[in-house]
């Protein structure tokens, strides 16, 4: 006997490369697992301890953010003002902003003081339709508190109803009082963090910071072999503010996405599509820092690159805390339809984070993780202007 079964529903799978649209559809859910879907009278015959009636709501996979920054002391919103008043990424990095004021309120802050911060901003990722959310380090810049932060990105999972995924932001920023010892930091980092962290078992992937303002491609491809040595995959903040060919660089290390993309070129699309690298965008950094180059969507589309979108949440950049926030920006500012945005939030974020197998669609087999939204069209989920959530959010079986 099944534990629930979900019926009087129009659902969107996500399987088989669009919406997948089951009319007058049912779900079986077992053990927090799909164990069937169809049409209600294909399902008719099966018995199950809670029948749940949805009304003709539509219900999708639960949403998945796949790049956040979510664990930082403080905010950063004296920069915001700061960019208000005409100031540059570059300059405010200059004059001691940035990730290195983040990075002092951070190693400033108690494990406790973080994940009560941190958990605040995770709860309204999850209220906005979350079940699985991306966490990256990146605001400690040595080992130890790298470390830290990834042990605190994972303590903030447990008790929650959602999966987090820590990843380690290894080469994010280069610390202050290391800028004529470059060579000896990337050392650092690539000698003593990527093994630690490995040895440790608490990162599920390598990303990091491609850019002039940050690492080059050389420093970067330094971290992507030792990863690659230590068996982890790799991810990539690349061609954000101007094009470093790290997209290439992603791609030729198998990378499971390349992030922003705003000057991405043919060539590193082509690339992340021979390589299967997913690319993800980011409106909500776009927005902030009111960019004028959008990511190139329809190259990417033209290559077959899988589009992922997520809220980049992090304190300087893209304080973004709704979901469906960014699935609205990747519509209106990025040219994407909703059906894109949509799958950019549940299959192509799955494959992003190397989890489609488990998550970002509907099929028996996978964790059941859905979102239940009292819309007429699914389009609207593009269309709403921050809309609030779903009506229901379902986590391994579950209502939470």
């Amino acid at each position: 006997m099944w534990d629930r079964l979900l019926v009087d529903c129009r659902i969107a799978t996500f399987e088989g490369g669009g919406l997948g649209i089951v009319e007058n559809g049912a779900i079986g859910i077992a053990d927090g697992k799909i164990v069937r879907v169809g049409k209600r009278t294909e399902l008719a015959g099966f018995r199950a301890r809670e029948v749940v009636a949805l009304g003709g709501a539509w219900v999708t996979p639960g949403l998945i953010d796949c790049h956040t920054h979510l664990v930082f002391g403080g905010t950063r919103a004296d920069e915001h003002a700061m960019r208000r008043a005409g100031a540059s990424y570059e300059e405010i990095a200059a004059a001691g902003g940035g990730i290195a004021s983040t990075v002092k309120r951070t190693a400033a802050a108690s494990d406790e003081q973080l994940l009560g911060q941190s958990r605040r901003r995770l709860r309204a990722l999850m209220r906005g339709g979350c079940t699985t959310i991306e966490v990256k380090s990146g605001y400690g810049l040595d080992t130890d508190s790298e470390l830290r932060l990834l042990r605190l990105a994972a303590q903030l999972g447990e008790g929650e109803a959602v999966s987090v995924v820590p990843t380690l932001l290894a080469l994010h920023a280069l610390p202050p009082d290391q800028r004529d010892r470059r060579a000896h930091y990337v050392s650092e980092i690539v000698d003593k963090l990527i093994p630690a962290a490995a040895e440790q078992g608490i990162a599920t992937s390598v990303d990091a910071f491609c850019e002039g303002m940050a690492f080059t491609p050389e420093e970067v491809e330094r971290l992507f072999k030792a990863a690659a040595h230590h068996g982890l995959p790799v991810r990539l903040h690349a061609e954000q503010l101007s094009n470093q060919r790290g997209a290439e660089l992603a791609a030729r290390y198998r990378a499971l996405s390349a992030d922003h993309l705003e000057h991405l070129d043919q060539t590193g699309a082509k690339a992340m599509a021979a390589a299967g690298t997913v690319a993800v965008l980011l409106p909500g950094a776009f927005y902030a820092l009111q960019e004028q180059r959008k990511p190139p969507v329809d190259l990417l589309r033209k290559h077959q690159v899988p589009m992922a979108v997520a809220t980049d949440c992090n304190p300087g950049t893209s304080p973004l805390l709704s979901p469906t926030l960014a699935i609205n920006m990747a519509c209106t500012l990025f040219g994407l339809t909703p059906e894109e945005a949509i799958a950019g939030m549940t299959i192509n974020a799955a494959r992003a984070l190397g989890l489609a197998h488990n998550i970002g669609s509907i099929a028996a087999g996978k964790q059941a993780d859905l979102c239940v939204w009292e819309v007429e069209s699914l389009a609207e989920l593009g269309y709403w202007i921050g809309l609030p959530g779903p009506a229901r959010r379902i986590y391994n079986g579950a209502d939470s």
